[in-house]
């Protein structure tokens, strides 16, 4: 699946969403759903089962941060204390 396919089958709930006005998110949200692929395949093996762990927590948090900043900085906007 290329961006342009996948895109169009993200749900539109998400599609909604402030932040996906941000290619940056965006994109981040397709590595995750690429990413899953790969992250099956090296659980399978012993040898990089770790390693598995620690790719999928690594680009989950991409979109994770993405999404703190955005709260962080609409929230010094509007006032509200976080």
């Amino acid at each position: 699946m290329n961006y342009a396919e996948w895109e169009k089958s993200v749900p539109e709930v998400i599609r909604r969403d402030v932040l996906w006005k941000m290619k940056v998110y965006r994109l981040s949200l397709f590595l995750s759903d690429i990413c899953w692929e790969d992250v099956t395949t090296l659980a399978k093996d012993t040898r990089t089962k770790s390693l598995a762990n620690q790719l999928y927590r690594a680009v989950g948090s991409v979109a994770a941060n993405l999404e703190e900043g955005y709260s962080k900085q609409s929230a010094k906007g509007s006032g509200l204390v976080l």
